[in-house]
């Protein structure tokens, strides 16, 4: 779930020296008080006789400034983790990858029964299955380990290491990834770098999964008509933000085989909502939703409550980020949003329609 940077803005400040240089004149002749002239009036400050002042930034220099520190903390805040995460794998913990990625698993079922259970997960990862129900999603979406699946926005890999090892041995899992050799102070760039490493900390688990670089703002997958399921979690009110919805549906649907499903978990805004204000929060309408994406081509197959929460009011200063895990409030009220739990979601399932259905109009908000 990301937020667009521009690139920081270098503030700088003037420093002007005034040198005096030359030995010092000799002594003026005496003048008698008779004829010594008017003292002179005080001479005008010259421009050269005092420091420039700097000036104000700009509030938009100040919002870049502010992005520019929020992401250095970030990315080492993450580096820390990351150095934990690495030595955490031991080479007791690399063979058990290894075994849980080899082993061809007959179901969904026997896959999710041997992966949500395993030590490969990050530690904390698990706890978050109450929010998620991780085989109940992928159970009603339909998804079986023969599957080629494609996972449209990873995150920091909280699906990808369920999805990878249940995959790896009879089927094929492909995730976008923003550009990690991309300019190093654009925040895209720093996610870019997170998942690369996320994968390579355990070639064992992860080393079958194929990466599509994505440009956001224009995305173009390039594997037309290979896909069995794109999976997109919590990933929509990003693409509003960005006005790239009808771009990511078009290429999703070129992406999925004929009849391919479209897999869609989303926070939920309250019926009544505007899409595009809503999503600014995190959250989108059902309703909405449902209609724009089968103008694009798609036909609602089911709707599951199964990661409802009628806990989440909605109504938060930091949105749907003020719930866990974001917490971004901090300490304050922290009891309350940990008790809220992660948000309402909805989970939807589309089938690629027949080319025959695709080009409706889209509907407005």
């Amino acid at each position: 779930m990301t937020r667009p940077l521009v690139a920081p803005l270098a503030l700088s400040s003037c420093l002007l020296v005034v040198a005096c240089g030359g030995s010092e004149p000799p002594p003026a002749a005496p003048v008698s008080p008779a004829t010594a002239p008017a003292p002179a009036a005080a001479a005008a400050p010259s421009a050269t006789s005092t420091a420039a002042t700097p000036p104000e930034p700009t509030p938009e220099e100040k919002k870049t400034a502010e992005a520019h520190r929020k992401l250095e903390d970030d990315r080492a805040k993450w580096q820390d983790e990351h150095k934990a995460e690495v030595a955490r794998w031991t080479p007791e913990l690399h063979l058990a990858a290894k075994a849980l990625a080899d082993k061809a698993y007959p179901s969904l079922d026997a896959a999710m029964k041997a992966v949500l259970a395993s030590k490969t997960r990050k530690p904390g990862d698990a706890d978050r299955d109450k929010y998620r129900h991780p085989l109940e999603t992928l159970a009603f979406f339909g998804m079986k380990p023969t599957m080629t699946v494609l996972e449209v926005g990873p995150g920091e890999g909280w699906y990808t290491e369920i999805l990878a090892p249940a995959l790896a041995a009879k089927g094929k899992l492909i995730d976008t990834n923003n550009d990690p050799s991309g300019p190093e102070d654009q925040r895209g760039t720093f996610y870019g770098q997170r998942f690369k490493a996320f994968l390579d900390k355990a070639p064992e688990l992860f080393g079958k999964v194929q990466t599509v670089v994505v440009d956001g703002k224009a995305p173009k997958l390039g594997i037309d008509g290979t896909v069995d399921m794109v999976l997109v979690m919590r990933e929509v009110h990003g693409w509003v933000n960005q006005g790239t919805a009808d771009a990511w549906l078009g290429e999703i649907r070129k992406a999925l085989k004929p009849s391919g499903v479209l897999a869609i978990e989303e926070h939920r805004a309250r019926p009544d909502a505007d899409p595009i204000e809503s999503a600014k929060k995190g959250y989108v309408p059902e309703k909405w939703l449902i209609d724009r994406v089968e103008a694009d081509g798609f036909k609602l197959a089911g709707k599951s409550e199964v990661n409802a929460n009628p806990k989440d009011t909605k109504d938060y200063s930091e949105g749907v980020w003020a719930l866990p895990p974001s917490l971004q409030l901090g300490d304050k009220d922290r009891e309350k949003y940990v008790a809220i739990g992660e948000s309402d979601r909805m989970t939807l399932k589309f089938v690629k329609a027949a080319d025959k259905q695709a080009g409706a109009p889209t509907p407005k908000k």
